[in-house]
Parts: C-alpha cells; sequence; structure tokens
C-alpha cells in the first residue's frame, strides 16, 4: 500500500462512524483527526493534519474538515500566526474536497510560500465537501464560518499556533475571505483576526442572476455554464423552497447533476459547450429567487474592522474586471481600509502575479513586516 493509500485509509477508518453518528457540538468542536502522508504532506511542512469539525451551515449545524500544516524550526513567541487559506472552486462533490483530493497548484506552489515565510496553514474544506451534507456553493455566510472554525478547531487540536490570523483566498475562496473577514473579529473574539487578501473574487453576482434566462447565447468567458450549475446546486441548498427544478429544463437538470457528481475541471468538459440558455426553461426573476442569490453571494461593502487586499486580473475571463471595479468603488466610498492591486493576467495568473504584494500584505498586517 502506498503512503497516499494509507492516508486515504486512516481518513476513512477515523470518519466513517463518528460523522455519521455525531450530535452537534459548539462551533471549531473537533471530532476527529488524522496524520496526512503521500501527496497531501507539502514537502516545506513540518507536519500535518486533517481535522474533522463542527460548523454551521445555511441551516444549521454541518460538520466540515481542514487541513492544518505547520512551518518547519521553532515557533515564535507567542506561536505561528495563521493564515487561513480559502480555497476556490473544486466543485462540489465529496471527493472534490482538498483534503482527500490534492490539487498541485496549493501544494506545490502556495502553501510552500507561506509556510517558508512562517505562517502555519489551515484550509477548511468548507462545509458539506467531504461531510455529510451538500455543500452550498458561493453561499458567502456558511463558506466564512467554515474558515472561522477551521481556526477555532485548528487552536485547539495542534499546539503551538497564535491568536493572530488573517485569510487569503482565491476566486470562491476570495468572496470567502472578504466575508470571513466581516465575520471573524464579532464571531470570534478570542482570537485575533487581522485582515483579508482576496484575488480573483466574483462579485456582483446577484446583478447577473435576474437577466439570466432561455435566450441567453453561449458566452465569451471560462467556465461559465459550470459555474452557473453550481449556483443553482448551492440555492437549491439555501433556499430549498424555492424550487430551482422548476426552472430547469432536461438540459438543466443533466448539467446539474454532473457539476454534482463531478470535480470543476471533469464537469466544465462536459458542459462547457452548453449555453446557459439552454439550461432554463424561464428567467430567474422571481424576487423570492432573487433575494436568496443575493443573501448567499452579496460580498459585504461596508462594516469592515480591519485592512483588506484585493488584487484583479484585467484579463480574467472567470472574474471580469468591471464587476471587481464596482465592488472596489463601493468598499471605497464606505471607507474600507483598502489595497487595491491589479494585473495584466487572467484569473490564476493575476493571483500569481500578486502574490509578492499579498505576502507583503500578510507580513504588515500579522506584524512581521
Amino acid at each position: 500500500m502506498t503512503a497516499t493509500a494509507g492516508a486515504v485509509v486512516a481518513v476513512t477508518v477515523v470518519l466513517a462512524n463518528p460523522v455519521a453518528a455525531a450530535q452537534p457540538e459548539a462551533p471549531g468542536t473537533v471530532t476527529g483527526s488524522v496524520t496526512l502522508s503521500g501527496r497531501l504532506l507539502v514537502p516545506e511542512a513540518a507536519s500535518a493534519q486533517r481535522l474533522t469539525y463542527w460548523s454551521r451551515g445555511p441551516r444549521g449545524p454541518m460538520q466540515s474538515t481542514a487541513a492544518v500544516y505547520l512551518p518547519q524550526g521553532s515557533p515564535p513567541s507567542g506561536g505561528w500566526p495563521i493564515v487561513a487559506y480559502a480555497h476556490g472552486s473544486v466543485g462540489i462533490a465529496d471527493h472534490c474536497a482538498f483534503t482527500l483530493n490534492p490539487r498541485d497548484y496549493y501544494l506545490d506552489t502556495v502553501y510552500p510560500l507561506l509556510l517558508d515565510a512562517g505562517y502555519a496553514v489551515v484550509v477548511s474544506d468548507y462545509v458539506g465537501l467531504g461531510t455529510p451534507g451538500i455543500h452550498p456553493y458561493l453561499d458567502g455566510p456558511s463558506q466564512a464560518r467554515s474558515v472561522v472554525d477551521a481556526v477555532r478547531s485548528a487552536r485547539t487540536a495542534v499546539a503551538d499556533l497564535s491568536t493572530r490570523w488573517a485569510v487569503l483566498g482565491q476566486s470562491q475562496g476570495g468572496q470567502t475571505a472578504l466575508f470571513t473577514a466581516q465575520l471573524a473579529p464579532a464571531d470570534a473574539p478570542e482570537l485575533d483576526f487581522r485582515g483579508a487578501a482576496a484575488t480573483g473574487a466574483p462579485s456582483n453576482l446577484e446583478l447577473a442572476v435576474p437577466l439570466a434566462g432561455p435566450w441567453i447565447p453561449q458566452l465569451p468567458l471560462r467556465r461559465t455554464t459550470t459555474y452557473f450549475g453550481l449556483l443553482l446546486a448551492g440555492l437549491r441548498v439555501t433556499a430549498p423552497e424555492l424550487d430551482i427544478d422548476g426552472y430547469l429544463t432536461p438540459v438543466g437538470q443533466d448539467v446539474l447533476r454532473i457539476v454534482e457528481s463531478e470535480c470543476v475541471s471533469e464537469a466544465d468538459e462536459r458542459v462547457k459547450d452548453i449555453a446557459i440558455g439552454a439550461m432554463l426553461r424561464r428567467p430567474l426573476d422571481d424576487p423570492a429567487l432573487l433575494a436568496a442569490a443575493a443573501a448567499m453571494t452579496r460580498i459585504p461593502t461596508s462594516g469592515y474592522s480591519t485592512p483588506l487586499f484585493v488584487a484583479q486580473g484585467l484579463a480574467d475571463l472567470e472574474v471580469p474586471a468591471a464587476l471587481s471595479a464596482k465592488l472596489i468603488a463601493e468598499l471605497r466610498l464606505s471607507g474600507t481600509d483598502l489595497q487595491v492591486e491589479v494585473y495584466p493576467g487572467g484569473h490564476l495568473e493575476a493571483a500569481d502575479q500578486a502574490f509578492p504584494a499579498v505576502l507583503a500584505f500578510l507580513h504588515r498586517i500579522l506584524g512581521r513586516a
């Protein structure tokens, strides 16, 4: 048996019975732990654990999982400062969870850079990814609670962690990071939250939802149908009373079945040639549906008590710069302590281009400059 296979077996043994039978406990309560190995262990990490913990979904308590990586060397006085990394879209099927399905980009690039900079890295899978229930995709409030409760759980289960922490996220994780920044100070006062960095964060999606209808052609954007299907799947979780299926054609039903069972890249290969209009029987213009979509996706534009960093790529075909420009303008008008950086690259390229500035921002807010 390989090391990776052993890790997967260990995860299965630890989680099989406790997760199914567990009763809800306080947010951040740890119910399981396993040491990660094989491809899930970043070489730059001194240790890596997968924690199962209680968090809060859109309709009550849910369990989630998180990976916790510690830097090598001796921790500084007060423990390692924490960067909670909010990952981008991987899908909503259980096998897509990061702690079960490693992603080279994070393991080879993002996490090593953070660990080498002296930060412990905590990565939530978000509720419903690899745990009971369905992941409410792009439900910013529950994704933020998953992150806050992951940090709580890490502080409980792992030694040498500071109370100082910040959140960094890309794409879906960028949206999560901004929701987390507004939630964390009041939700977890026992922790010392310092701020958030978001790259490629989808915003103002609630403005696009009422435009969707049978007339929408194929759009010159990347993964539009996949993300739209995931958004509708998320709405089915957060607002089941809306009867999302009643809006869907047979093609739309097939798209949702695909995005609910496959990870993002695999799903996109199957649905990328399907127009959004082919998915819909009628427009998404019901006021209750629009209110539910806004509650899920609308990034707060005021009420932040810590600094924010927002980066956008001009060539981004997944999160158009025009929508981010509106978000940035509204954040500035509200008086938010905001650093904005714009890069020439696309969705992932801009995140790479932003990383030196992101690290400088994290050093500043976490007191390591």
